[in-house]
């Protein structure tokens, strides 16, 4: 008796990778990083907090000591570049002060 080899099995798919940051469910101003296939949240360098909560240092200069003001997302002297030649500058209430001697 004669029987037909059956053909080979069809090949198998390559298993599809599913990226868990994509999309990332770590929030603004986070990264996300895949640990073994499950994501792993930080907030980016320069912020503060705990994804998804991530926040720059200040958003308003009531958030710094009254001695700084909120600059580019960060608490710092207002002063530089504030008052002319020879004055003196001081910081009340956020606000450069400038004074001539």
């Amino acid at each position: 008796r004669c029987f037909p080899i059956p053909p080979p099995p069809p090949p198998q798919p390559a298993p599809v990778y599913l990226d868990p940051c994509v999309p990332s469910p770590c929030g603004p101003y986070s990264q996300c990083r895949d640990i073994g296939g499950s994501p792993s949240c930080s907030c980016l360098p320069e912020y503060t907090g705990t994804p998804p909560n991530c926040r720059p240092e200040c958003l308003i200069s009531a958030e710094c000591a009254s001695n700084l003001a909120c600059m580019r997302e960060k608490c710092r002297d207002p002063c530089p570049g504030s008052c002319g030649a020879g004055a003196q500058c001081n910081v009340i209430n956020h606000t450069p002060v400038c004074t001539c001697p």
